[in-house]
């Protein structure tokens, strides 16, 4: 019985540690960055189901300016995250989608103005993310405070699974 226990015990530290190891916080992915801070500005473009560039050469500490346009005839979103982040942020698209907030071409707007008095979640204002309808352009201010493995990613259900991401590059 002891060794068992002692088994439960081992394998719930090991199960501690992996999730500690792998699971970054948005303070390791970086921060909303200043205007008077940027150093580089680099244009992204969204197509359906694309990004171009798909390698992203950034420094640590660099604070850059993204200029993002949707050149799709579908709604695409620009997410800097780590692969678990945009794992984690699927259900809340999904959701959008269910509430229809998020439509193929769309956004509505009013209905997600409504639906985030509910569930804050449905507002979609993330400092690292943009949301964009066909033909649309935004920008995106961003502090890279870390060097760890992230990824500009569409999270619109089914995007980033059909190739809509883009890889950082640290130099």
């Amino acid at each position: 019985m002891l060794m068992f226990m002692r088994l439960i015990i081992l394998l719930l530290f090991i199960a501690l540690i992996n999730t500690k190891a792998f699971a970054a916080s948005m303070k390791e992915v970086g921060m909303k960055g200043k205007s008077s801070d940027v150093s580089k500005t680099i244009n992204i473009k969204m197509f359906d189901n694309y990004f171009e560039p798909k390698i992203i050469e950034v420094k640590k500490g660099q604070t850059v300016k993204f200029i993002i346009e949707n050149r799709g005839k579908l709604v695409h979103e620009f997410n800097i995250a780590t692969m678990e982040m945009h794992k984690k942020h699927e259900p809340e698209m999904k959701k959008m989608m269910k509430m229809g907030i998020l439509l193929p071409t769309k956004i509505n707007k009013n209905k997600m103005m409504q639906m985030s008095m509910k569930d804050k979640s449905m507002s979609h204002s993330h400092a690292n993310s943009v949301l964009l309808e066909p033909k649309q352009k935004a920008e995106l201010i961003w502090k890279f405070n870390s060097n760890i493995e992230l990824y500009g990613g569409c999270n619109v259900p089914g995007h980033l699974e059909a190739g809509m991401v883009s890889r950082f590059k640290f130099n």
